[in-house]
């Protein structure tokens, strides 16, 4: 490894095409049986669960967690990549993913890889990403700004990330204001208004509560 931290390519892509084979071998006749019966929707609550993880391990600032975390993240990549494979007539592999992200990087930094590229602020680059997303959206004839939202996103993070979209497309929705009586609804407003206010302010709210409840455990656990 060089002093910046960076291997040589080569160094990397042999790591990567043998945890590929090791992959292939589980998911192979005479393999796992327990990855031989797995499908995409099987997994699909470890990917999340992953994810979970990683962002813990991050917010942490546990180094050795997040490496370790960033693994089984990949795993999941390249566990549904290999089940893709399979698919009889749609097939994909983890070469197909690769390329599709590698040409959506290039595509959404026209700033990096475009001709006369020139010096762009933080801000003007998410501006362009969103712009260049929903051009290729509307482009595969999807219109509606929340299509993409995953449903089974946290709560929190899904109300940040719905109330983000309506603001970029001039949609504001003002709900029926919640009976008295109706405590869930009241309760649902509520926090709505807090995630507002987190955006506002530019706070990740799904991620200030995990420091929160963090903190509460941390003290709970020390405590004589």
């Amino acid at each position: 490894m060089t002093p910046t931290g960076r291997r040589p390519p080569e160094e990397v892509a042999r790591a990567v095409l043998d945890v590929v084979a090791v992959m292939d071998r589980l998911r192979s006749p005479g393999g796992c049986p327990w990855d031989a019966e797995q499908t995409h929707a099987s997994l699909a609550p470890y990917a999340v669960e992953e994810g979970h993880e990683v962002a813990e391990a991050a917010e942490r600032g546990d180094r050795s967690a997040l490496r370790e975390e960033l693994g089984d993240l990949l795993l999941q990549v390249l566990f549904h990549a290999r089940i893709a494979q399979e698919h009889p007539t749609e097939p994909f592999d983890v070469a197909d993913v690769a390329e599709s992200l590698r040409a959506k990087l290039v595509r959404r930094h026209p700033h990096v890889f475009g001709d006369g590229a020139v010096r762009a602020t933080a801000g003007q680059v998410e501006a362009d990403w969103e712009r260049i997303k929903a051009e290729e959206s509307t482009g595969a004839g999807r219109t509606d700004p929340l299509a993409s939202v995953p449903a089974n996103l946290p709560a929190l993070a899904r109300a940040q990330k719905v109330l983000r979209r309506l603001r970029r497309a001039d949609l504001i929705v003002q709900p029926d204001t919640p009976a008295a009586s109706d405590v869930a609804a009241r309760v649902g407003a509520e926090l709505a208004e807090l995630v507002a206010r987190a955006e506002d302010a530019g706070v990740d709210a799904e991620a200030a509560l995990r420091a929160h409840v963090r903190a509460v455990q941390e003290r709970a656990t020390t405590q004589p």
